[in-house]
């Protein structure tokens, strides 16, 4: 940050009986690094305009350049909270263009759905122990923490890594999950509803929680739709759409589950629809685990596109010619264009992918859902309290990862 920067909270400029502020951008509590130009009268908030950019990386044209199967590695980075996540939007639609969706084993369809709900707990739980933050309250941050610790467990020990696992691959997953991995996530399964139950009644009912919360940061339902909200920013407007339910992917449509909405549409609402997702993410979970009971191949039967395994490349002169052409110049695409979304923790995680018949994307596009929802900040902080406004920004639980790229 140069020195030039704004401090946290500065006065820019006095006009009339309103002063101009700026918040950010290394503000604590607007959960990256955002800027938002706010001006007040008194405590009350008049307008604003928020500035983005701070944290540009460039991720999707660096994609461009690199093997369709590199790409995942800096895709992974775009939502840091939701790597996972990008991993499986990002090959769904490599999948497509290659026309290998329905080949799929059916047990790399579910690590990937016990994954991608394993990270979006994670991810609620780093929300939900940040918010608390935000609002004095520090006890729910360790709570919070403890159940992304198990989780993160479980992404090193099947991927290797605690955040970006590059795991999921384009055809399957890499590799069957370690022995002793479904015997740690049963200890999460059994160990999850005791602190679910300590997290909502430290908050839930909490007057000082409720008061910060209840009526503040408004979202009216035709607002939601105008803005291009999704996920839970939606869903506490009233408004049940889910990727999942609407636009299936990975068997989602073979899983009981129910969709968490509220009709309040202010921060509380927002609060309440991402606990009620965690519950209903485990409620996948429990069901994934007994699908994965059953043995299988994890990855698509095409050694054009998958690697063989590697202890047949000392056996086999045709495993090592494949094995050799896939790491020195990847495989290459069909042309064609698609576009692909799943149900990120924040909404509706979109990527636009065209092919022009190479070994690397000719163009990445990416829906990010932090985005959109962050655009109604401009008309819901109109009315409240300064104060406020880290209330409303954690209720949108925006990440700028995916909102700069």
């Amino acid at each position: 940050m140069s020195a030039e920067a704004p401090h946290a909270l500065e006065v820019l400029e006095k006009i009339g009986n309103t002063m101009t502020l700026s918040m950010g951008p290394q503000h604590p509590s607007t959960h990256g690094v955002l800027q938002v130009i706010v001006e007040v009268s008194g405590e009350t908030v008049e307008s604003l305009e928020m500035e983005i950019g701070y944290l540009h990386t460039g991720i999707e044209k660096s994609a461009e350049n690199l093997f369709w199967t590199q790409a995942q590695t800096v895709i992974e980075r775009m939502d840091y909270l939701n790597p996972v996540g990008n991993a499986l939007c990002y090959t769904l639609a490599a999948e497509l263009l290659l026309g290998i969706t329905e080949k799929i084993p059916a047990r790399a369809q579910a690590i990937r759905v016990v994954h991608s709900e394993l990270t979006r707990i994670s991810s609620h739980c780093v929300w939900l122990g940040t918010h608390a933050i935000d609002l004095g309250a520090i006890s729910n941050f360790w709570y919070a923490f403890d159940i992304r610790e198990n989780i993160l467990d479980l992404v090193e020990a099947s991927g290797g890594a605690r955040m970006h696992p590059n795991y999921l691959r384009i055809g399957g997953v890499n590799g069957d999950l370690p022995a002793g991995w479904l015997d740690q996530l049963d200890v999460l399964i059994e160990k999850f509803p005791g602190r679910m139950h300590e997290l909502r009644t430290m908050l839930q009912n909490n007057p000082i929680w409720r008061d910060r919360t209840i009526d503040i940061g408004i979202v009216t339902p035709e607002d939601a739709v105008k803005w291009s909200l999704s996920g839970p920013s939606l869903r506490g407007s009233g408004i049940a759409y889910d990727v999942r339910k609407a636009f299936p992917y990975c068997g989602y449509e073979t899983y009981e589950f129910d969709v968490a909405v509220r009709s309040e549409g202010d921060a509380y609402a927002r609060f309440l629809v991402r606990l009620d997702e965690m519950d209903e993410s485990m409620r996948i979970i429990r069901q994934v685990r007994e699908r994965l009971r059953t043995p299988g191949p994890v990855m698509v039967d095409d050694p054009k596109i998958v690697a063989p395994p590697k202890e047949t490349i000392a056996l086999s002169m045709e495993a090592l010619i494949h094995h050799f052409k896939i790491v020195s110049e990847g495989f290459r695409v069909p042309p064609g264009d698609v576009y692909q979304a799943i149900e990120s923790p924040r909404g509706e995680l979109g990527y636009y992918l065209i092919s022009n018949g190479n070994n690397r994307p000719y163009r990445i596009r990416t829906r990010p859902p932090s985005m959109y929802n962050l655009q109604a900040l401009k008309q819901i902080a109109i009315g409240n309290l300064i104060a406020d406004m880290v209330v409303m920004i954690g209720s949108l639980d925006p990440v700028f990862g995916e909102v700069d790229r």
